[in-house]
């Protein structure tokens, strides 16, 4: 059974940095821009995205990988995404995609998830116990 960790004030604030993000972004219009996401790297400082919905659409944690990246980061402690437009935020599970890549680039991260209404941290390992090698 995968083990559920209760959220600490960093992990609090970087969901509230993912809803930030999307409450400045939130498109209304053609809902291209709908989910805000978080990475805090080990060193504490958080890369922020939001999804880019298209024919080639990007998810918001590659988004914000990308960024914390391209800045020069490597090592990951914890990511979350957020879907809606005004908090309270529901706090989404990374899909398949984001959950090989995140394990190809950062396979010691922790995931926020909302379960039962209950924000929990989980390894993104227990997320994907069988990844693409």
């Amino acid at each position: 059974m995968p083990m559920l960790q209760s959220l600490d004030d960093a992990d609090r604030a970087l969901v509230l940095q993912a809803g930030g993000v999307i409450e400045r972004n939130f498109d209304d219009q053609k809902y291209n821009h709908t989910v805000g996401a978080a990475i805090r790297s080990r060193a504490g400082k958080v890369y922020l995205g939001v999804n880019v919905d298209g024919i080639h659409g990007s998810c918001a944690e590659y988004i914000a990988i990308g960024a914390a990246i391209t800045a020069g980061e490597r090592d990951f402690d914890c990511v979350v995404a957020v879907y809606g437009k005004e908090a309270p935020h529901k706090v989404l599970p990374p899909c398949g995609n984001c959950r090989q890549m995140l394990f190809e680039i950062t396979p010691d991260c922790q995931v926020i998830l909302q379960i039962d209404g209950v924000y929990q941290k989980i390894a993104l390992r227990d997320l994907l116990p069988y990844p693409c090698a």
